[in-house]
């Protein structure tokens, strides 16, 4: 009788951690209603892998087929002197941001696929740039990835700036994560950060770590494609893609490991598992990971009083299932997920514009603005 007891408590135990590690219960759902619409801002796209909003009002917009392109007054303008850009696979020209100062200093940082460096093939890139008359100029390369692959996947890469002007960016395992992710010594499968002139923070977690990579800040990601601050905390939150299941968000914090591939929620593409464990000491557990995919890239939350319905969400792109994501959380946990604008297209990225309105990178066509319906 005792041991029965012992083992219905156990298995009582049991339940309640399963019950609390399956955040993935949450089911998308559709909503009966929704009081907005979307309006095409700049037509004819490709893959518009990042946008940012200028002070005048126009739009940086990376195409990752390797062009740069301001959109003002309703015309399309090709930025001219770009670095080499190494185009392979999910690999490409990739996000873009303003310095906080942008408006005094001019700079602007993006990251991209770069055949520079040790090796073939290519790695990801960040360097910082000015325009001048429609072209780039003093261009600095702040970092750039080692060793170049041929492998086309998983190159990350977002960037965003905290409180304190540090510049953020991720760069996935590129393929390779059974070496990368949890080599500390080895680029791949990392957040970094770095000064906002590319030096490294005295205070980064392995500046002391014999031969470790002095700008990374966390370890164990796999292909982080969304980045953002909370609006509140000042905290990063990053979310990646997972295998077959297992996309994550992540709440970033200094010298953390995150646990890819060691840890997962996800099994092989193949249906195999490669893991048999989803949580281990020393590594972080994610805020909410997606079973089955659903393939994020970009996030943003929302702040701007012109979506009273949506406002604190956290919205999300789906390139697998090609809808918008949005995300209900109270105290760190998803309490509600909705599907948004579903057949669209393939959501890319998402932001919040300085007018307070929602944009919307899709591929295949454009840059959308997501209006109120009475509109």
């Amino acid at each position: 009788m005792k041991h029965f007891i012992c083992s219905l408590i156990f298995s009582l135990v049991s339940y309640t951690i399963s019950a609390q590690q399956t955040p993935s219960k949450v089911i998308a759902k559709t909503p009966d209603k929704i009081n907005y619409k979307t309006e095409v801002v700049v037509p004819e796209l490709d893959i518009p892998w990042g946008m940012e909003f200028l002070p005048d009002g126009s739009i940086l917009i990376t195409e990752k087929t390797g062009t740069l392109i301001l959109f003002k007054n309703d015309k399309k303008t090709e930025i001219a002197g770009l670095p080499e850009i190494y185009v392979r696979g999910q690999g490409g020209f990739l996000d873009i941001k303003l310095h906080p100062n942008y408006k005094d200093n001019g700079w602007l940082y993006f990251t991209f696929a770069s055949p520079k460096g040790e090796g073939t093939g290519g790695n990801t890139a960040l360097m910082r740039a000015k325009i001048k008359n429609d072209s780039l100029v003093e261009k600095q390369l702040l970092y750039k990835a080692g060793i170049n692959t041929k492998k086309g996947q998983h190159f990350g890469s977002r960037i965003e700036f905290d409180s304190d002007g540090y510049l953020y960016f991720s760069i996935g395992d590129r393929g390779n994560r059974d070496v990368n992710p949890q080599d500390i010594t080895r680029d791949c499968g990392k957040i970094y950060r770095l000064k906002d002139d590319g030096s490294i923070p005295q205070d980064n977690p392995f500046v002391n770590t014999p031969n470790a990579k002095k700008a990374i800040f966390s370890y164990g990601h796999r292909n982080p494609q969304g980045m953002i601050l909370h609006p509140k905390t000042g905290k990063l939150w990053v979310h990646e893609h997972g295998p077959k299941g297992g996309d994550e968000i992540n709440i970033i914090e200094k010298g953390k490991n995150y646990g890819w591939p060691v840890i997962s929620y996800g099994i092989n593409y193949s249906g195999t598992p490669f893991t048999d464990i989803t949580k281990k000491e020393g590594m972080e557990q994610p805020l909410f990971y997606w079973v089955p995919s659903i393939a994020p890239s970009g996030m943003t939350f929302i702040t701007s009083k012109k979506y009273p319905d949506w406002e604190k969400s956290l919205l999300v792109g789906s390139l697998k299932f090609e809808y918008l994501e949005r995300l209900i959380i109270k105290k760190n946990k998803v309490i509600k997920r909705e599907k948004l604008f579903e057949g669209l297209g393939r959501f890319r990225t998402v932001k919040q514009a300085p007018d307070g309105y929602l944009y919307a990178a899709i591929e295949g066509k454009g840059i959308v603005k997501i209006v109120p319906n009475s509109n």
